[in-house]
C-alpha cells in the first residue's frame, strides 16, 4: 500500500521538513510526497483502488488508534494508495473536499499547513507502529 501525500507549498528545508523527513523514514510502507503551487500545478491522476483522505478543519477528529484502524481496514480491502490532500494557506477547493473518502482534522485549533504535513507524517508513522504491535505508541 502506497501513501501519497499531496500537499500545496513547497516545504523547503526547515525544522518542518526535517520532522516530515525523520517519520516519513521509519514508515514500513512506500510514502510519495507531491508538492504543488499554493494555487494551480496538476493533482497526479488518482489509481484504481485509492482512497482520499482530506486534511480538513471541519474532518472528523479520529484518536491515533481509530484512525490506525482505518488505515489497516483500507489495507486489508486491498487498496492500493491512500492520498492524503493538504491544503494551502486558503485551505482546500469544494472539489478537493467532495473527492474525500474521509476528513480528518488534528483538533480544533488551525494549523499551518507546513506543521500539518509534519503532524500527518508523525501519524502515519504512529498508525504503521499500531498495526505492527510495535511499543511507540502507549495507549491509556
Amino acid at each position: 500500500m502506497n501513501l501519497h501525500i499531496i500537499a500545496r507549498g513547497k516545504i523547503g528545508r526547515g525544522p518542518e521538513a526535517e520532522l516530515v523527513d525523520r517519520y516519513v523514514q521509519r514508515i514500513g510502507w512506500p510514502v510519495q510526497i507531491t508538492e504543488l503551487p499554493d494555487s494551480g500545478g496538476k493533482v497526479p491522476p488518482l489509481p484504481a483502488a485509492a482512497k482520499v483522505v482530506t486534511l480538513d478543519e471541519t474532518g472528523r477528529q479520529l484518536g491515533s488508534v481509530e484512525f490506525a484502524r482505518q488505515i489497516g481496514d483500507w489495507r486489508e480491502q486491498g487498496i492500493r494508495e491512500i492520498r492524503f490532500l493538504i491544503g494551502a494557506a486558503d485551505g482546500l477547493t469544494d472539489a478537493e473536499r467532495a473527492s474525500a473518502d474521509l476528513s480528518i482534522a488534528f483538533g480544533k485549533a488551525t494549523w499551518p499547513h507546513l506543521m500539518a504535513r509534519a503532524m500527518l507524517a508523525e501519524q502515519l508513522w504512529r498508525a504503521s507502529s499500531i498495526l505492527a504491535n510495535h511499543p511507540y505508541h502507549r495507549e491509556g
